[in-house]
């Protein structure tokens, strides 16, 4: 039986109790327990959670604001979290960028000073190949000139004062040559290096 027939009859059973003189009706107290009970007993569950809820609505709302100030607090700390890591990672990808921008502009300063350094060794060497290549032709001349001087006479005894201009251009030409095998070592080592 549901609550609402037994308040229906409840109020029927009022209704119909006997009247007496100045607006008075007589009800039967068994009855009106009997009654009492059925609602009792038809009552949902529902009611009495209600009750218990009603009764500890206190507790309940101070419970439910700790959990709301807690996933609050969490959603708060999750996102700090997340705006720290975004800007560690802006950073370092700014840092990243400058220190490659760095890099290569330093290897472009190294690669252009090995090509300025090559520039000067290789035209050192050009000076003093030039150079070992004039006292070769002067050694060459020296000794057509002094063949030709001594063809015409008997050749005299050798002095040391005319065989003077021929040691030194050998002389020369072999400092020029050896000059010239260092250099082009030095240079072989640079281009090595770069």
């Amino acid at each position: 039986m549901s609550v609402y027939r037994v308040i229906d009859k409840l109020e029927t059973y009022v209704r119909e109790g006997t009247w007496l003189p100045f607006g008075h009706r007589i009800l039967s107290q068994e009855r009106l327990v009997e009654y009492i009970e059925k609602l009792r007993s038809t009552l949902p569950d529902e009611v009495g959670r209600a009750k218990v809820i009603a009764t500890n609505k206190d507790r309940v709302i101070r419970d439910a604001q700790e959990k709301a100030q807690q996933i609050v607090s969490d959603a708060a700390s999750t996102q700090a979290q997340l705006v720290d890591q975004t800007d560690v990672m802006r950073q370092a990808r700014t840092t990243a960028e400058i220190i490659l921008r760095e890099a290569e502009e330093k290897a472009r300063k190294v690669r252009q000073g090995a090509d300025q350094y090559a520039a000067q060794v290789l035209a050192d060497l050009e000076m003093r190949l030039s150079s070992a290549i004039g006292s070769v032709k002067k050694g060459q001349e020296a000794l057509v000139a002094q063949h030709l001087a001594a063809q015409p006479a008997q050749p005299a005894p050798s002095s040391p004062s005319a065989n003077q201009p021929l040691a030194d251009a050998a002389a020369k030409s072999k400092r020029a040559a050896f000059d010239a095998q260092s250099e082009s070592s030095k240079l072989e080592s640079i281009e090595a290096k770069v």
